[in-house]
């Protein structure tokens, strides 16, 4: 994803504790970076449907493709032919993508502790299980992904859904914290009733802060699971938060 500039802040501040009853996690940008393979993809739907890539990409992280596609070539706006295009990423540029730092770690550390995880993404099944098989990350018992809801992020369907599938209902005293990357992601954890940590991977500080994540930390090396509760919350560590400088 390259250098994001981040002058005039610093990753310096906490450590916070905080106690959380289940985890959400967006993929790319959050537990890998597939920048180069997506700008890939873009291409060649871009050839496909006579649009430039560099627009599409203005516009297109953290949203599926099926809702770009909405907009820019309406016909061509169908399951079939995004999750055709989409499965191509992994098995053709499968070495274009890494994890972001503290990715794995956090991921282990979760599991370790049996505690209830899954991946709420806006790439589809065939995309998002290819990069799990290629870059051998653990796979959660649930997925949700741009199938699985009508509207896409920043819509909260899919992190509503996410919940559910933990089952973690809304408005029921329940502690969900999403890790995002994109501002409509982290616009859709908040207001599908969840805490969230906003990633400084792919987008602008501003960016991230505009759309109110809770916390704001470089990666997730910056993350540490500290124990599990009697009560079976998970007590971790937010350190090396965002400030100003």
């Amino acid at each position: 994803m390259g250098s994001i500039d981040t002058t005039g802040y610093s990753f310096t501040a906490g450590p916070e504790t905080v106690s959380i009853d289940s985890f959400l996690f967006d993929m790319d940008g959050t537990i890998i970076d597939s920048t180069a393979a997506v700008e890939k993809h873009w291409e060649g739907i871009g050839n496909d449907i006579g649009v430039s890539p560099e627009i599409i990409l203005q516009t297109s992280h953290g949203r599926r493709t099926i809702d770009m596609l909405k907009i820019l070539a309406p016909e061509k706006a169908t399951w079939e032919y995004v999750q055709s295009r989409e499965a191509l990423l992994p098995k053709l540029y499968g070495s274009d993508a890494v994890e972001i730092p503290g990715a794995r770690s956090l991921l282990d550390s979760l599991i370790a502790l049996f505690a209830p995880w899954t991946i709420v993404t806006s790439g589809s099944l065939p995309l998002v299980s290819g990069w799990l098989k290629v870059l051998h990350l653990p796979v959660p018992e649930h997925l949700v992904t741009a199938e699985s809801v009508q509207n896409g992020k920043p819509d909260p369907a899919c992190y509503r859904l996410g919940r559910e599938k933990l089952g973690e209902s809304a408005g029921e005293g329940k502690e969900v914290l999403v890790f995002e990357d994109a501002p409509a992601g982290i616009k859709a954890g908040k207001a599908a009733g969840c805490r969230v940590v906003g990633l400084v991977t792919s987008h602008s500080v501003e960016e991230v802060l505009s759309a109110g994540p809770d916390w704001v930390v470089k990666d997730l090396t910056q993350v540490r699971i500290v124990r599990r509760e009697e009560d079976g919350r998970v007590v971790l560590e937010i350190g090396g938060l965002l400030v100003r400088n």
